[in-house]
Parts: C-alpha cells; sequence; structure tokens
C-alpha cells in the first residue's frame, strides 16, 4: 500500500502550496487596497486576520457544523451493527482508525465523509443508501469515504475553502467601496496616475474570486477520483465502487438538508444540478466529475 501511503504525504504537500498561493493572492489583493486607500498595511493585516479566523473556526468545527446542517445524528453499535461492522472491516483493511458513524433521515442516496485529521474522522450516510445497497457496494462507498479521510482531502478542501471565501469577502468589500465610497479620493485619484498598476490589481480583485472557486472546484474533482482509486486499493474490488455509482447517478432525489456549501463533500453531487454529459462548461462548475467518468475508470483498473 505504498501509493496510499505514498498520496498522503502528496496530499500533505499540497496542503501547504495551495494555502501558500492562496496566501499570496490575499497579500497581493491587500497590498492593492492599501494602495488605492492608503490604508498603508491595515487591509494587508486585515485580509490575514479574517482569513485566520475563519481556518481557525472551520479547522476546529468544520465537522460539528457540517453534521448540524445536514441534521445527522450518530449511529449507536448497538442500533447499527451491520453498518458498524463495515466500517470496522474497511478501517482494518486500510490501516486507519475507524470513523464514528452519522445517518441522514433521507430516502435519497448519498454519503459524506468529514473531520480534520484522522482521528477525528466521521462518515455519514443517508438512510436510503444504507437500505438500497448491497454489502459489496456499500463497502465501495465506505472505502471512498475513508479514502478521504486518509487522503487529507476534508482538511485540504477546508483550507481552499477557507481562503476561497476571504478572498471572494475581500474582493466584494473592495468593489463595494470603490463604487460608493466618497472618501479619500485625492489617493485614489493618484493611484489612477499608475493605469498599468491599477488595470492589474483591478483585474486581480474582480477576477481572483472566480479563478479561485475554479480551482477549488477542479481539485475537488481531482480528489473524487482519487479516493475512487485508493478505495479499490483498499477493497480491491473496483466492481463494487463501480455498481454503487451507477446505482447513485439512477437516484434522482435530491438530499434535503444538502446545499451548495456542503454539496462538494458528498459522494455523487447531492442536488443533481447537472448530467455531467459532454458538458465541458457544466463540468468545470461542478462540484463532481461526471460519474461516467469514474465508472469508466473504475472499470479500467
Amino acid at each position: 500500500m505504498s501509493t496510499f501511503y505514498d498520496q498522503i504525504a502528496q496530499n500533505k504537500r499540497s496542503s501547504y502550496v495551495i494555502m501558500v498561493l492562496f496566501v499570496v493572492v490575499l497579500a497581493l489583493i491587500g497590498y492593492f487596497i492599501d494602495f488605492i486607500y492608503d490604508g498603508g498595511f491595515f487591509f494587508t493585516g486585515l485580509a490575514f486576520i479574517i482569513a485566520g479566523l475563519m481556518g481557525f473556526i472551520s479547522y476546529y468545527n468544520s465537522d460539528k457544523i457540517i453534521l448540524s446542517l445536514s441534521g445527522a445524528k450518530k449511529i449507536e453499535k448497538g442500533s447499527g451493527a451491520d453498518i458498524h461492522n463495515l466500517v470496522q472491516n474497511i478501517s482494518i483493511a486500510s490501516g486507519l482508525p475507524k470513523p464514528r458513524i452519522y445517518y441522514i433521515r433521507d430516502s435519497s442516496m448519498n454519503a459524506f465523509a468529514t473531520g480534520r485529521n484522522l482521528e477525528n474522522g466521521v462518515i455519514c450516510f443517508t438512510t436510503g443508501i444504507l437500505q438500497k445497497l448491497d454489502k459489496r457496494e456499500l463497502e465501495g462507498v465506505i472505502a471512498h469515504e475513508m479514502s478521504h479521510i486518509g487522503n487529507y482531502d476534508i482538511r485540504l478542501m477546508s483550507i481552499v475553502s477557507v481562503l476561497v471565501g476571504s478572498i471572494a469577502l475581500i474582493s466584494d468589500f473592495f468593489t463595494r467601496g470603490l463604487i460608493y465610497s466618497g472618501g479619500r479620493r485625492g489617493r485614489r485619484k493618484e493611484a489612477f496616475s499608475h493605469p498599468i498598476m491599477f488595470i492589474i490589481g483591478l483585474a486581480l480583485i474582480i477576477l481572483s474570486p472566480l479563478v479561485a472557486r475554479l480551482i477549488k472546484l477542479a481539485l475537488g474533482r481531482h480528489r473524487e477520483f482519487l479516493a475512487d482509486a485508493t478505495a479499490v486499493e483498499i477493497t480491491r474490488n473496483p466492481r463494487g465502487l463501480a455498481n454503487a455509482l451507477r446505482r447513485l447517478s439512477e437516484d434522482k432525489e435530491i438530499l434535503k438538508s444538502a446545499n451548495g456549501a456542503t454539496a462538494h463533500l458528498f459522494i455523487v453531487n447531492p442536488l443533481k444540478s447537472s448530467s455531467g454529459k459532454g458538458n465541458r462548461i457544466a463540468n468545470l462548475f461542478s462540484t463532481h466529475p461526471p460519474i461516467e467518468e469514474r465508472v469508466r475508470r473504475l472499470e479500467a483498473m
């Protein structure tokens, strides 16, 4: 299982690289706003304070917040012995700590993982997926979600989500202030005397939220492919996960407790907002890769 642990190390490195890149973007945005409003380093500092606070809250409380938003409840061993046994078996096969197990009372079929590290991992299932999938299919789903935990995908995507949110928040603050603010016009006139810098800075402010979101979505889709592959490495059974994905793709029910903020966590898009068939623009803005492509890759293993 060297590939599995090599990927964990690579994902940790990716976390640091992506965090540095987003921090650089935040610093550049803060610097440009300070330049326009003659703020010294006030806005640059404010950008980092906002990102730091959001990151701290997200890192330590994201699992609690997500479970609360989803209306999830813990599955005790006595009332859910079968699913506890399946998760325990996959835990042993993967060498990862057994995560806590939760459920959402909903007839749609879906599941997600959360938790900031291996020791705080959580897998949450809908009652629909527990009732409708057979044992091999459920093992594939469990292995996929445990792969997200083991590959540190949850931490990586939490970092990215916080930084994307910070960039969007600060960008929105600046554009509103530029339009409506009547103060510090002298400094703003001086900024217009440097047209190249002003155009570059304004483009950074306007485009960075979109670019950051696209990076986040592309990274999330890549992590889904990786989790599928790692799940097969754990179960040695690509057919189980492939069959589960097919059945999930046929499920047309929308998960009532899902929303845009949590959709990327699930094994398949709970909002059923895109078909994923041949539409490159739709796929570019999708939280998940097309299920047909995921199944094709699994069947090729």
